[in-house]
């Protein structure tokens, strides 16, 4: 890999750690926004005996191989960069707190564009292609309109939670930190995570390990025998995910821990014209346009 490749490399890995601070964006939604989706799950899967083998057997250039060590370990960093400064430097929780609309905006944007290279990509779309698309949308419609749960702050339900927000990071549609603030981890995690508590980081990480292994051969192996029908699902998950996406809300807050925290959300149509409106359609067009010109760039030059 070359220094430019890396340092695009660690590029994505902020875009991922940067959307899954935010509760209702996906870092697997910006991984199929990149283009890494696919090597990604590929890198995470290769975790397994074959690798452990090859490790016996001392030959550790072949393990770094063919786990592709190298691009996760840039993305990786990418990704702990963008949660570092995200938690510790600017509060981006916050920011979506104080100003929503152009942030939500600009994700929206992302978004529709990414449902529509996808959608371009299907050629012949028919009929029964509906199923996979509104089954979809169902499941990103019942996680957005989750009703927050009471739970303890155990090292067992850590792990779990752990666990259940790293499936939700890697699959497009669904957020990670969404998904912890419907168990009431979220701030308990990110405050953690802030002063380095490492009784609720090492739980956390551990169920996040453990999920992500698993999941990770689960879509592997649905993306090779259900490819078309996964990339209509994965659409489907994209476009419930907009409704808690559409940047006019009107959002329910609970203070936790002395901080408010986003609990439920329905969208509305804006009231009237003025910045905030401006800035939310400004940047919603500026994401869907920047999607849009990744996804011509990596088709290469079009033959005259």
């Amino acid at each position: 890999m070359t220094p430019r490749e890396s340092m695009l490399v660690v590029a994505k890995g902020v875009c991922m750690g940067s959307a899954d601070v935010v509760p209702g964006v996906s870092g697997g939604t910006m991984a199929f926004i990149l283009g890494i989706y696919q090597r990604l799950l590929e890198a995470i899967r290769a975790f397994d005996l074959r690798l452990l083998g090859l490790l016996r057997r001392g030959r550790l250039r072949a393990a770094v191989d063919h786990t592709d060590l190298v691009f996760l370990a840039f993305l990786g960093l990418g990704i702990v960069m963008a949660v570092f400064f995200f938690t510790r430097v600017v509060p981006l929780p916050i920011l979506i707190h104080t100003h929503p609309e152009p942030v939500y905006g600009l994700f929206f944007g992302l978004v529709v564009a990414s449902v529509a290279v996808l959608l371009l990509g299907l050629e012949d779309f028919r009929g029964r292609d509906l199923i996979p698309v509104v089954l979809g949308t169902a499941l990103g419609l019942g996680v957005a309109n989750m009703v927050p749960a009471h739970t303890p702050e155990t090292a067992w339900f850590v792990f779990l939670s752990g666990a259940l927000a790293i499936c939700a990071m890697i699959l497009p549609g669904v957020s990670g930190s969404f998904i912890l603030l419907m168990l009431r981890k979220y701030a308990y995690v990110f405050d953690a995570l802030g002063r380095l508590d490492m009784t609720v980081i090492i739980p956390f990480a551990l169920g996040a390990v453990a999920g992500l292994m698993l999941f990770s051969r689960l879509l592997v192996w649905l993306l090779h025998r259900f490819h078309r029908a996964m990339i209509l699902g994965i659409c489907g998950i994209l476009v419930g995910s907009l409704w808690v996406l559409w940047p006019f809300q009107e959002r329910v807050y609970e203070t936790v821990r002395g901080k408010a925290r986003l609990v439920s959300s329905s969208p509305v149509l804006p009231a009237h014209l003025d910045s905030g409106l401006l800035w939310a359609v400004a940047l919603g067009l500026t994401g869907f346009l920047a999607v849009m010109a990744i996804h011509r760039l990596s088709r290469g030059p079009v033959a005259p």
